[in-house]
């Protein structure tokens, strides 16, 4: 037995796809509302009503959509530059949690504090002079790559491992506040 559709009571809401083309109905957008039929045509039109419900404007920037808080922080220079020194030894506070082996709470604060400091540095890094640039840059690829490895050997449980590691981290992070200071 087949279920009839009524057809829609028109008119049928307005919705602009931004504010620069025009105020077509749905219709013009190339969907022919008329034409569809039966479960299509009910799941189309939910989909515009609640599209539109939720004030969707593409007409805005892609860009002022996107979260950068990575790309572009929302910290000053002087800020970094007092709070890197504090997340340093956060970071390196791990070491209590290496030597009891408490490997999943190693990670999280691993990852936690690791994340402050490449913040930090970031900025630094972006407000240096570009003859310290591609130096910090180096060193930040560096301390990441060590944080990364010893993520994966604290996952691993391989204790010599994130022992190397997390020396290398120690270094790195020297040879940061070293560059840093001499700015």
């Amino acid at each position: 037995m087949k279920m009839a559709v009524k057809p829609l009571p028109l008119p049928l809401p307005l919705f602009n796809c931004c504010s620069s083309c025009c105020s077509k109905p749905a219709t013009s957008v190339g969907v022919n509302l008329s034409k569809a039929s039966g479960r299509r045509g009910i799941v189309m039109v939910g989909i515009t009503i609640i599209v539109g419900s939720l004030g969707f404007n593409c007409g805005q920037k892609l860009a002022n959509g996107l979260e950068m808080g990575m790309v572009s922080p929302d910290q000053t220079v002087e800020e970094a530059q007092k709070g890197i020194r504090g997340h340093v030894v956060a970071l390196l506070k791990v070491k209590d949690l290496i030597d009891s082996h408490s490997w999943s709470e190693a990670q999280k604060a691993l990852r936690k504090t690791s994340a402050y400091v490449k913040l930090d540095l970031y900025t630094i890094i972006q407000a240096s002079p570009p003859t310290q640039r591609s130096l910090l840059r180096k060193l930040y690829f560096q301390l990441s790559n060590n944080v990364s490895n010893l993520d994966y050997a604290a996952r691993d449980k391989d204790a010599i491992r994130v022992l190397k590691c997390y020396d290398n981290i120690v270094v790195a992070v020297n040879d940061i506040l070293s560059t840093i200071s001499s700015i």
